[in-house]
């Protein structure tokens, strides 16, 4: 659908001379990616780039979007940035300077903040996969966050843990930046409601695969509950040392992880019994969802997780608003993209995501669930 097309096309008149926009080549726009692909943060990495190769590949195998009156297709560029925030902005340059890309994807906060430092001097439009409520506060004209921000999960996490879990914490989260605020919050939010945070060793879950030292030192201290969270690969094996030295309590996860893949790498969900944590998409009773996970499991083989399907939605709106205004200029882009999600097909947008705030971030609702019986159950939000 063309919502957005006339308005689109006189922005992109009065601000590029109706010439060929940022990252087109004969046919073709170039998107950018940069995100872990080796390390720790290795599969979460991967699990983003699976989404987007998923929705390029439909967008083209459906002949692309109009752009200046030719049929364009998709061409992903992605580097690995191994979680550092400085080879991200590096890499950000670089996808800039040689690919000339209009938006790059990103899934780490850390990043997010070095680019956001020139993306907007250098014109090109941030598709952030963060839930970190600052990198839409900030005020960047050219930043879209993907996921909805984090601070409902702590509320709701906390409010469930400190009910139903017991009152004493054992921090045991991740050494990255988005993992140092979560857990920030989290113990501020826990202690103000009564808890007793009763130890705190966060641990780098990037570079160790034997995290025993770092959780023999929370387990010592007793906690009810323990807070993990990094990518769902570590944070399963944290899990999993938890439990055979003897942890017995439960689990405040963070939403980097999901629950279903920390227990698919923890052994079961059994290891993770009394984990809370978000609503795996597998959980998920909509038809929107129900679609992307059977398209995606035929592809790849295995369950997708939210890093995949709010990647593969934010693409696919991303070129619905380039189809829409037939431009690639990443400030029209930005402007039509609230519209464009609400005219894309159901099928491509798994979180039924509605809309954009004026601020830049979509427009979806928090979600908790739990573990109980051996079973992950959502639970409705008090």
């Amino acid at each position: 659908m063309k919502t957005a097309r006339t308005l689109g096309r006189a922005v992109a008149a009065a601000t590029l001379g109706i010439s060929l926009s940022a990252g087109v080549m004969a046919g073709e726009v170039n998107i950018g990616f940069t995100g872990p692909l080796s390390g720790g943060a290795a599969l979460y990495g991967e699990n983003t780039l699976s989404g987007l190769r998923m929705a390029a590949e439909e967008i083209n195998a459906a002949g692309g979007f109009d752009l200046n009156g030719e049929k364009t297709t998709i061409n992903l560029v992605s580097l690995d940035d191994r979680y550092s925030p400085a080879q991200a902005a590096t890499n950000a340059k670089r996808l800039k300077q040689e690919s000339n890309v209009p938006a790059i994807f990103i899934p780490h906060s850390g990043g997010v903040f070095a680019l956001q430092d020139f993306n907007e001097k250098d014109d090109f439009l941030i598709m952030a996969y963060t839930s970190v409520p600052t990198v839409t506060e900030k005020g960047n004209s050219l930043t879209v966050r993907i996921p909805p921000t984090f601070d409902g999960y702590v509320h709701a996490f906390t409010d469930y843990a400190l009910e139903n879990l017991g009152t004493t914490l054992g921090m045991a989260g991740a050494t990255h930046e988005y993992a140092k605020i979560w857990g920030s919050m989290i113990e501020k939010e826990w202690t103000s409601k009564g808890g007793k945070v009763v130890a705190n060793n966060p641990m780098d879950y990037n570079k160790s695969a034997d995290f025993f030292t770092g959780v023999s030192r929370i387990i010592a201290e007793e906690p009810d509950v323990m807070f993990v969270g990094g990518a769902s690969e570590p944070t399963g094996l944290v899990v999993q040392q938890a439990r055979q030295m003897g942890f017995q309590g439960g689990f405040i996860v963070m939403d980097q992880a999901k629950i279903d893949e920390v227990a698919n790498v923890a052994g079961g969900l059994d290891m993770v019994e009394g984990a809370v944590g978000v609503v795996p998409l597998s959980v998920y009773d909509t038809d929107a969802a129900k679609s992307f996970l059977k398209r995606y499991e035929e592809k790849y083989g295995k369950t997708p997780g939210s890093e995949a399907a709010y990647n593969y939605l934010a693409l696919h709106g991303l070129v619905a608003a380039m189809d829409a205004t037939e431009s690639t200029d990443p400030k029209v882009i930005r402007a039509a993209l609230g519209d464009a999600l609400k005219a894309m097909d159901a099928s491509k947008n798994p979180y039924e995501v509605t809309d954009v705030t004026e601020k830049g971030g979509f427009v979806t609702d928090t979600t908790l669930a739990v573990v109980k019986d051996g079973k992950i159950v959502q639970e409705a939000i008090k």
